[in-house]
């Protein structure tokens, strides 16, 4: 297998944008059910998802990481892999590898739990990054390259990574090329004192995911995500992004600005956003809402001790809602 398989088409008869809103709220209720009291986290994660992004969650361990990974997994009907990632993790554990077969005197390559449409990437800086960088291609071109030869990803294909805080031991800075990769990042935070203590007194939570019933299909998740492209962004909100851009990159405030990239992922979350809401078109105001998760982990103060919340709050005061 020497190239990678195309990517399926999407289908014929895309869901209308009502039916794609009505459909996410669905699938936002059941995750309710599961991820107790953290409605912004679960929407911030569906919107990623829905604009074909990869999502980095970090937060301290206990708060539900894995659970909410799992959880969008299993709504979204889409086969799920975790990887727990250790020191000791090596490449081929997470991409597969060749062994030669004796019977047909050729190699044969034996795929890796990377093959999966949504892989939950564990604790993604306790390992080194040459494992790290092991997912680049996957995450960026959809395909993985093992022996010369390249091999295509299922479709549709989402990385879900989770991360420990830099300050526990143990950890490996990711590199800006890997976190480029991720269009947002989020945390979860400790639950409010209801929702703990429904969780306190509740079900275990594994066991609920056991019983879970998808609320779509690939094909029906491929539908929304061209729901999501239909979306109008009209001459406000790209003059509202264009400013964003620019600012990020003239302030002294920033060592360096917010790429193109960056710019194209920050209206496609901000279409994902507007379909929750229920609308065909982009306000200002959606970009605004998802900014600081798309441009938290890629925006580098000029000052030490300079953090993500504050150097996106700078860039929202410093651009005025058109």
């Amino acid at each position: 297998m020497n190239a990678p398989t195309p990517a399926a088409a999407l289908p014929s008869s895309p869901a209308t944008i009502a039916d794609s809103t009505r459909r996410a709220r669905e699938i936002l209720d059941t995750l309710g059910r599961i991820v107790l009291g953290k409605p912004q986290a679960l929407r911030l994660s569906l919107t990623c998802l829905l604009a074909r992004g990869h999502l980095l969650i970090e937060d301290q361990p206990g708060v539900g990481k894995t659970t909410l990974a799992h959880a969008l997994a299993i709504t979204l009907g889409l086969k799920f892999q975790r990887i727990q990632f250790t020191s000791d993790l090596l490449p081929a554990d997470l991409l597969g590898v060749s062994i030669f077969d004796t019977a047909q005197h050729t190699f044969r390559f034996h795929p890796g739990p990377v093959f999966s449409q949504v892989v939950l990437a564990d604790e993604i800086n306790r390992t080194t990054p040459k494992t790290q960088s092991a997912l680049l291609e996957a995450m960026e071109e959809q395909q993985v390259t093992v022996d010369s030869n390249t091999y295509a990803l299922p479709t549709p294909f989402f990385v879900i990574a989770t991360q420990n805080p830099m300050e526990q031991l143990g950890t490996f800075p990711l590199p800006e090329s890997q976190l480029d990769r991720f269009l947002m990042r989020i945390g979860i935070g400790l639950p409010d004192a209801q929702a703990e203590r429904e969780l306190l007194a509740g079900r275990d939570r594994r066991g609920m995911l056991a019983e879970m019933q998808p609320c779509t299909d690939p094909d029906g998740l491929l539908a929304m995500q061209a729901s999501v492209a239909s979306i109008h962004v009209g001459d406000a909100a790209l003059d509202y992004v264009q400013a964003i851009l620019g600012a990020s990159r003239s302030l002294p405030d920033f060592s360096h600005g917010l790429s193109p990239r960056s710019g194209i992922g920050l209206l496609a979350a901000a279409r994902a956003w507007a379909l929750l809401a229920g609308r065909d078109h982009v306000r200002p105001e959606d970009v605004q809402a998802v900014l600081p998760h798309v441009a938290g982990h890629r925006l580098v103060g000029a000052q030490p001790g300079d953090t993500p919340n504050a150097l996106v709050r700078r860039l929202i005061e410093a651009v005025p809602l058109p």
